[in-house]
């Protein structure tokens, strides 16, 4: 049988930026500075638990200011590049990821890592959720729902 127990990280987390609905553009920017701390700590199950959630809230808050078609990580990356005037070696330069991945992400052949959205995000001045997918409708993950509705009450 699964631990089923939400794990102390997340509880952590909550406690420094609870988890509720987006109010206005300054909760917002607090919220993109959460996710790119969350995004740079080391993983476990309650930091990815509570990314979840946080890039849920920032997603349904930004969509309600101006909903978006959704891109792919690739479509992001390629208007930043064309945006900002950069070929694949500049931005290997700049970023340290190299010609041969960046290639490979704009051709949809493999997925940026966990670092390598951090330092695009800080590159480009964007928040990390910008090269996170969309989320889609799905079941309650480990108790996730519970805890939050829990958290707010």
């Amino acid at each position: 049988m699964a631990d089923r127990r939400v794990p102390a990280s997340y509880f952590r987390l909550v406690q420094r930026f609870p988890l509720a609905s987006i109010r206005d553009d300054e909760h917002l920017r607090k919220a993109q500075a959460m996710l790119g701390e969350v995004l740079a700590a080391r993983p476990d199950r309650g930091t990815e638990m509570y990314l979840d959630a946080l890039s849920d809230l920032i997603e349904l808050y930004e969509a309600r200011l101006e909903p978006l078609p959704d891109a792919s990580e690739a479509d992001v990356l390629r208007e930043l590049m064309r945006s900002h005037g950069l070929t694949q070696e500049r931005l290997e330069a700049a970023v340290g990821i190299t010609q041969s991945t960046i290639s490979a992400v704009l051709n949809g052949k493999r997925s940026l890592t966990r670092d390598q959205v951090i330092a695009l995000a800080n590159h480009f001045a964007v928040s990390p959720s910008a090269f996170l997918p969309a989320s889609t409708p799905r079941p309650a993950r480990d108790g996730l729902s519970e805890a939050i509705i829990t958290a707010s009450a």
